[in-house]
């Protein structure tokens, strides 16, 4: 997998961080790992000073931001969204990358497909996932059933041909809608979603989903 890297953003992750890292080396992926971290964490910096990532000091604010930071700097022919709270299973990323290269720009995963589920998610945010995923099938004809899962691999250039600039988490829908835009191929990948190992979501879903809401707006009525 050395044609692959995985872009882990990763503010106030210095404990379940070097758990991830330790999961990925076990399956022996041989993938590049791309670390965004703001400066000001300096807990999660330091725990990565003996590991072999790339760390990347992010410039912006946000979880968006830190995503188009590690994916516009990704060299690599495809890269993948990562998250370092352990909830996204690395035994996926074999398939994902041979999806990837089967005619498809992005393979985007999905809790809503079996064998997929998930064991982070909450009424509250099953019921704003089904209804962003219904609205944007409407609007845009996008056909994903997890619109609001960031676990996405795709073509490092077609990321990058997106220009992408959503800083907060309305990142999240930017990426399909824009991907659609553009007609870029997607497939349907079903994962399962594990608990975190620690912390709490940062995704506030009330102001967060109406911020999605407006974002989902926007993108229809200007197209970009």
């Amino acid at each position: 997998m050395e044609n692959l890297t995985l872009v882990i953003p990763a503010k106030y992750e210095a404990t379940t961080l070097p758990v991830v890292l330790k999961e990925i080396k076990k399956l022996n992926l041989n993938c590049k790992k791309i670390v965004v971290v703001p400066k000001y964490d300096k807990e999660t910096l330091e725990v990565l000073k003996n590991s072999d990532c790339e760390v990347l000091i992010q410039k912006g604010e946000g979880f968006g931001s830190a995503l188009i930071e590690g994916l516009n700097h990704s060299k690599t022919e495809y890269s993948c969204i990562f998250n370092a709270d352990g909830s996204f299973d690395p035994k996926y990323l074999d398939e994902m990358l041979k999806r990837n290269k089967d005619n498809f720009e992005f393979i985007f995963s999905t809790r809503y497909k079996k064998p997929g589920g998930s064991d982070d998610d909450t009424i509250l945010t099953f019921i704003g996932n089904y209804f962003f995923t219904f609205l944007s099938k409407v609007l845009f004809q996008l056909n994903i059933s997890d619109i609001l899962y960031t676990y996405v691999m795709g073509k490092t250039k077609a990321f990058q041909d997106l220009a992408l600039y959503h800083n907060d988490f309305t990142f999240c829908v930017e990426l399909p809608i824009k991907a659609k835009f553009k007609s870029f191929r997607m497939y349907d990948f079903p994962s399962y979603e594990r608990p975190r190992i620690s912390g709490k979501k940062k995704v506030n879903e009330l102001k967060d989903g109406f911020l999605i809401l407006i974002s989902i707006i926007r993108l229809f009525i200007f197209k970009k």
